[in-house]
C-alpha cells in the first residue's frame, strides 16, 4: 500500500481562493473512498491519499483533470509517493511510529 501527498494547484482562477476547487477534488476522493479503493485525509496544505499504487495514479489523474472540467486552462499538480513494500503501513501508523519515539 502506498501513500501519496498530492497538491493540485488551479492556475488562473478569478479570485485568490481555491476552496471551491479543493471541495470538488475532495468529493471525487470521497467517491473512491466509498467504493473502498482509497483512504484520504485533507490537510491545510495538501491531501494525503492511501491505496494501491495503480489506483493512486488513477485517482491523481482524475483530480488533476477536475479544474480543467471547470474551464481552467492550466493546472499544476505536485505529487510525492511513499511506497513501502516490506510491511503494510497506514497513514496513522507512520505518525504513531514518530510519536512513540518522542
Amino acid at each position: 500500500m502506498a501513500i501519496a501527498d498530492v497538491t493540485v494547484i488551479p492556475i488562473g482562477t478569478e479570485t485568490p481562493s481555491i476552496s471551491e476547487y479543493v471541495a470538488d477534488l475532495q468529493n471525487i476522493l470521497k467517491r473512491y473512498e466509498e467504493e473502498g479503493k482509497i483512504r484520504f485525509q485533507l490537510t491545510p496544505m495538501n491531501t494525503l491519499i492511501e491505496g494501491e499504487l495503480p489506483v493512486l495514479f488513477e485517482v491523481i489523474q482524475k483530480i488533476h483533470e477536475a479544474p480543467f472540467n471547470k474551464g481552467l486552462k492550466r493546472v499544476a499538480t505536485n505529487i510525492r509517493i511513499d511506497d513501502r513494500r516490506d510491511k503494510k503501513r497506514r497513514m496513522e501508523d507512520k505518525v504513531e511510529s514518530v510519536k512513540s519515539k518522542m
